[in-house]
């Protein structure tokens, strides 16, 4: 509700962000997996021998460490929600700083899935209310480039696509405006253009409650 009280300049940078975080926080493990994994030509020489080099004498496959990292994250997160709001955040960084420089000194995982790992997990506070979604999502992409590499990655990415387009909301189509396109719509999407711009509601919303009853007993036939 805040995009609607900020100029609408900084609103869209704010949204740009949203969506890098949420992409960031869903695809970034599964994109580490399947790049160290299976795609290393698609490195810079000298960033493949310092990934390697960090992975050296770690006991474990990439996609266990990540596994391993992923559920350290999930234990933290969930201990700071439970606790008192004072210390539960005190709580969660430093048991995520203590744990991951202690797992890197022993050896069990790498630098970089520790660096990948808090990406990830700070990414997804930019959209808290998803955090549900955001793990299936995650674990989802995670199995997928685990065992097809960037072509696992690619067809789960078309699963879900296909998936969100046949949902419907009160009869609306779940991706709208953008799938059915409606450049009029746009202008509260991606970016959010002045409010004497956007007076008008979507073009898609029923003119009256009526509407909505009729398109649901249409949807369910």
């Amino acid at each position: 509700t805040e995009d609607y009280s900020v100029r609408p300049f900084f609103v869209s940078i704010i949204r740009i962000l949203r969506l890098m975080g949420f992409y960031f926080t869903t695809m970034l493990p599964a994109f580490y997996v399947a790049l160290q994994g299976y795609h290393q030509e698609m490195l810079p020489t000298t960033l493949l021998v310092n990934m390697s080099s960090g992975r050296e004498g770690t006991p474990f496959p990439v996609i266990i460490e990540v596994f391993i990292m992923g559920v350290i994250f999930e234990i933290l997160r969930e201990a700071g929600i439970r606790m008192p709001r004072t210390v539960g955040q005190a709580v969660s960084i430093v048991g995520a700083l203590v744990l991951g420089e202690s797992a890197v000194q022993a050896g069990i995982v790498g630098p970089n899935i520790v660096i990948v790992v808090a990406l990830t997990a700070i990414s997804g506070f930019l959209t808290p209310s998803l955090n549900a979604t955001i793990s299936i999502l995650r674990t989802y992409f995670l199995i997928s480039t685990a065992f097809l590499g960037m072509f696992g990655w690619i067809l789960s990415l078309i699963a879900v696509l296909i998936h969100l387009n046949s949902l419907r909301s009160f009869g609306i189509p779940y991706l709208s405006p953008i799938i059915p396109f409606n450049e009029g719509d746009m202008k509260d999407g991606f970016l959010r253009f002045p409010l004497l711009g956007i007076a008008e509601p979507p073009s898609l919303l029923p003119k009256n409650p009526s509407q909505v009853k009729d398109k649901r007993s249409r949807n369910k036939k």
